[in-house]
């Protein structure tokens, strides 16, 4: 594994450094990075996207940047900004595209393969790979590997947003401006304060609970060995990469019919394709066997939260384009979520389930008490307290979640329309790594196995998107029972 690079100390005296941020800190390991698909309507032109991002990307001072060691603060990882050519981080594979009997599977064995090589850190910590192969969804693809510690899914979303434009108005960004709030009225009296004080009391108990329940998770308290649960002391591990297109309206049938958030739906959805999944895992029991294993099973996931408010597109293309101040980067709570493995009856229970939980997780402050720890940890007793940190939480769960929203309406990257955006993040010993992503009618489901632990990551897969088929149908059957009645 490669070594963050030393520099001598008449190099850092006349350079500009920049501390690495609480959850970067966190997120340094060389193995550490996040993996983007993007699928292209049409053929790319990879000049245009050298182009392109000599006047949006590099402008950004992450990705002009490379992290190397600071010997004058206890051998802490700095930012310090470098001269960058951009054809350095591009790659224009030499392929015999007629000859690829099966794209989509080239392109996961592709994209698998630049999973299982750590970052190279003696440079910037990104790289693109530009693949004018045609898939089931996509006329072209572009890889973009980027380490973790540059930013999250979030606001690596975000910068995508504002190094696009439109399809529809090639000229005009994409608005990400808030929904408007309906205005509260004003309602002062004995009942509202007792509701306020009542409201305060909940979210101080439940932060007190879960608090002690992460700080159990970071001492010893440890997922039951399942078929999912990786080795973090196996240290190796195998990575592939594939990724799943639905529909959103499927989704958000559910979310309407069940008066939910369509990251309900998303947990509940995944919790019944794991239960699913699980349940053919356990050979020679018996039915009634299986539904005893999975009712003793503690199976929990680290889930990612957004602790930002939201970013201004405008702001951040300002950023690249006129060199403007942008708070950008690294900005992420996690909270320990139980899920629902059980073998359910009714299916509608996984997403009852994952709405009642999070709605828990809602009030209680976990997901800055998280951040607040990592902050704490990295003042006073360093980084690689904070990677430890990172190792037992993630150690010590069987999975990593998140949901990114994208556009809601069709973008185009330097003036090629993109189909698809498809993601995956690669955080540490788990085997196992679920996100969801939208963009426009789709979402797309991510999954990063370790094949040494999860050798079948398309029959986890199919089990999840059937999750989801049954649930509609009982969504559906219900509608027409309150229809009736």
């Amino acid at each position: 594994m490669e070594k963050k690079k030393f520099l001598e100390r008449d190099d850092l005296e006349t350079m500009s450094m920049e501390p690495l941020s609480p959850m970067s800190q966190m997120l340094s390991s060389p193995n550490l990075f996040i993996v983007i698909t993007f699928g292209f309507k049409t053929k790319c032109n990879p000049s245009t996207f050298v182009e392109g991002f000599k006047t949006t990307l590099i402008n950004a001072p992450r990705f002009s940047s490379k992290m190397v060691i600071n010997y004058k603060k206890n051998g802490e990882p700095v930012w310090i900004p470098v001269s960058i050519r951009v054809e350095d981080h591009v790659t224009v594979p030499d392929l015999d595209y007629p000859n690829i009997e099966n794209p989509d599977q080239f392109l996961e064995d592709y994209t698998s393969r630049i999973a299982n090589i750590p970052m190279d850190m003696s440079k910037p910590l990104w790289e693109l790979h530009l693949l004018n192969i045609k898939t089931s969804n996509a006329e072209s693809v572009l890889l973009a590997k980027i380490h973790h510690s540059v930013g999250d899914g979030m606001s690596l979303m975000s910068l995508l947003l504002a190094c696009s434009r439109k399809t529809s108005d090639p000229s005009a960004l994409i608005s990400n401006s808030p929904a408007t709030k309906k205005p509260v009225k004003s309602m002062i009296s004995a009942w509202w304060l007792i509701a306020g004080l009542w409201f305060m009391i909940r979210v101080t108990f439940t932060t007190l609970v879960e608090f002690f329940k992460l700080m159990l998770t970071t001492c010893f308290l440890r997922d039951t060995e399942n078929p999912l649960m990786g080795n973090p002391e196996d240290g190796t591990q195998s990575w592939k990469v594939i990724h799943r297109i639905i529909s959103f309206d499927d989704v958000k049938l559910v979310k309407n019919t069940m008066n939910m958030k369509v990251n309900d739906v998303l947990l509940g959805m995944t919790q019944a394709g794991l239960s699913r999944y699980l349940t053919t895992k356990y050979d020679g029991y018996t039915m009634s066997q299986k539904k005893k294993i999975l009712e003793k099973i503690r199976f929990r996931g680290a889930v990612a939260i957004n602790l930002r408010p939201a970013t201004n597109i405008e702001d951040l293309a300002n950023m690249m384009t006129k060199g403007s101040k942008c708070r950008w980067g690294n900005f992420i709570g996690t909270i320990i979520f139980p899920l629902w493995i059980k073998s359910e009856k009714d299916p509608l229970e996984y997403v009852r389930r994952a709405k009642a939980t999070m709605d828990r997780k809602k009030i209680s402050l976990e997901a800055f008490l998280f951040y607040g720890i990592i902050k704490f940890t990295l003042n006073f007793f360093g980084g690689k307290a904070v990677e430890a940190f990172g190792k037992r939480i993630f150690g010590n769960t069987s999975l990593a979640f998140s949901n990114v929203k994208g556009p809601d309406e069709e973008i185009s990257l330097f003036g090629h329309p993109i189909s698809y955006v498809a993601g995956s993040a690669l955080v540490g010993s788990q085997a196992l790594n679920i996100h969801f992503i939208s963009y426009v009618n789709k979402i797309i489901i991510n999954l990063a196995v370790d094949t040494t632990t999860i050798p079948d990551p398309h029959q986890l897969c199919d089990e999840i998107v059937e999750a989801l088929k049954i649930i509609k149908s009982a969504v559906q059957e219900k509608r027409s029972h309150n229809m009736e009645v």
